[in-house]
């Protein structure tokens, strides 16, 4: 990928966390949170693992901000909150993954799309397990109470994920296409 390409990905991927992190599910007046997808495009795009680092930050300087200032609960701001390293890592190690495939056959971004799909299933365990383990919430709840209840959430979570991905990879396509000259049959 070229370094304009990367330069954009870059800039990007971090204008779309800032301009969706603040409102986790979204609302009528806010879009949902990216943050899954765009770790996943991070890996695929800029695979660098200081830009994962970078990332990070930029989710937490945002969490922090909207819950000191912008009137967001701060319910999930306890120990578990480490275990969002984890998870993004997952998502980013699947982009990293999906690298091999190539994006300008139209098997490439199914094959990515079907990565995340599991990868989101991955994550989805993982965030939900550190939150049951280490936020002090749960101490008398059943873990496979606490399961059953937070399941309900995650077709939301692969939706959205799958949207932005998707999107950003059709985005992608269309771009190229508009590059590769078109060849007009001679007659």
């Amino acid at each position: 990928m070229g370094h304009d390409f990367k330069r954009f990905s870059v800039w990007g991927l971090m204008a779309l966390m800032a301009a969706t992190r603040f409102h986790h599910f979204g609302d009528l007046q806010t879009p949902p949170d990216a943050s899954w997808a765009i770790f996943f495009l991070a890996g695929l795009f800029v695979p660098q693992s200081a830009f994962f680092a970078l990332l990070f930050l930029e989710a937490a300087l945002i969490d922090l901000l909207a819950t000191t200032y912008g009137g967001v609960s701060d319910w999930c701001i306890t120990p578990a909150y480490l275990f969002l390293i984890p998870t993004y890592a997952i998502l980013w190690f699947a982009g990293r993954h999906c690298r091999r495939h190539d994006l300008d056959r139209p098997a490439g971004p199914i094959r990515s799309l079907a990565a995340l799909t599991v990868a989101v299933g991955l994550a989805f365990a993982v965030s939900n397990a550190g939150f049951y383990f280490l936020s002090g919430y749960f101490d008398h709840l059943p873990i496979q109470n606490y399961f059953r209840q937070v399941a309900g959430y995650f077709p939301s979570y692969l939706f959205t994920t799958s949207v932005y991905a998707g999107l950003v990879l059709a985005g992608r396509w269309l771009w190229r296409q508009r590059r590769v000259p078109i060849s007009r049959p001679t007659g």
